[in-house]
């Protein structure tokens, strides 16, 4: 994944093509991130003014989205009306290309209208869902999920979630290390799973200076042992209930489900920048056995250890 297109439809949102810029538009070479292309297509290769007034220019007309190796839909605020005939057809060549797409926030809606998500499973902001919902039934909407990934399709939550979706997308291509060298720019967290709730009593997503900041901090430390529930409620000073209650309340996750993304993230790096042996990986990761690691690592990332070295380890 080198080439990548942002539709510029009729009515961007300026935040969502922020993160499409920051992720795919800035040369972050000397950090060892690969370089992108980042192609801005419009009707005509037309200026487009965006929601709040920015104007943007465009690199390319609609014809270029075929030729890209990703394709980005940005969304809008609110919902944005119907795609229009050119977006709707231009969206449907790229599909029939075989151009994977993905959609931040309501961009949603402009992939729904031109049929590409009918009988799939997709996500939008939760304030949008129902609306989304009504105006496609074809659609599986899930609300709840930050990102949703269906086929050659992805659909993400409102706002921040399109960057946890973008960066999704460069560790899926390019591995967990360049992924974490951009959110290391972008001071943001490095991964937060699909699955995590979009939704949370208390807006904290990875806690940091609060009560469970230096609890982590340490697990992130000491992932090569067996950690639990327990031992991580006692040096919060909680009971293990209380614990576990509030972890979800902060993060929209499970502790062990943290914990579990930790170590396969932590084997991510060590297979990318490290030629230790498969055994002490699924040591240091804390799999304790190949085997555990090679289940765990198979069910999350969809390959093995070896093979994801062998894709990932020169870069």
């Amino acid at each position: 994944m080198r080439t990548v297109a942002v539709l510029l439809h009729h009515a961007v949102r300026l935040f969502d093509y922020g993160v499409i810029h920051e992720v795919f538009g800035v040369d972050r070479r000397d950090d060892g991130v690969p370089t992108f292309e980042l192609r801005r297509c419009s009707p005509g290769q037309r200026p487009v003014t965006l929601v709040g007034g920015a104007s943007l220019s465009a690199t390319h007309g609609l014809s270029a989205l075929t030729e890209a190796d990703l394709v980005l839909v940005p969304g809008a605020e609110p919902a944005p009306p119907e795609a229009t005939v050119a977006e709707r057809r231009a969206l449907r060549a790229v599909h029939h290309a075989g151009v994977p797409v993905a959609a931040l926030c309501s961009g949603a809606f402009l992939l729904a209208d031109a049929g590409l998500l009918d009988g799939r499973r997709a996500t939008t902001h939760w304030m949008l869902t129902a609306a989304l919902a009504d105006r496609h039934p074809a659609v599986t909407v899930a609300n709840g999920p930050l990102w949703v990934q269906d086929g050659p399709l992805w659909t993400s939550a409102g706002t921040a979630a399109g960057i946890d979706l973008c960066l999704h997308l460069v560790r899926e291509a390019h591995g967990a290390t360049a992924a974490a060298a951009i959110a290391r720019r972008m001071v943001t967290p490095p991964h937060r799973d699909g699955d995590q709730a979009q939704y949370l009593p208390r807006v904290v997503v990875e806690p940091s200076g609060d009560e469970f900041g230096g609890v982590l901090a340490w697990a992130r430390e000491h992932l090569d042992r067996p950690l639990t529930v327990v031992e991580l409620a006692r040096r919060a000073h909680q009971s293990p209930r209380t614990f576990a209650r509030r972890f979800v309340e902060t993060t929209g996750t499970t502790p062990l489900r943290w914990l579990h993304h930790q170590r396969v993230q932590l084997a991510q790096e060590l297979l990318e920048r490290s030629d230790l042996p498969i055994e002490e990986v699924a040591r240091r990761a804390g799999f304790g056995t190949t085997a555990v690691l090679r289940r765990h690592f198979g069910r999350d990332v969809g390959t093995t250890p070896t093979a994801y070295r062998s894709r990932f380890a020169a870069a």
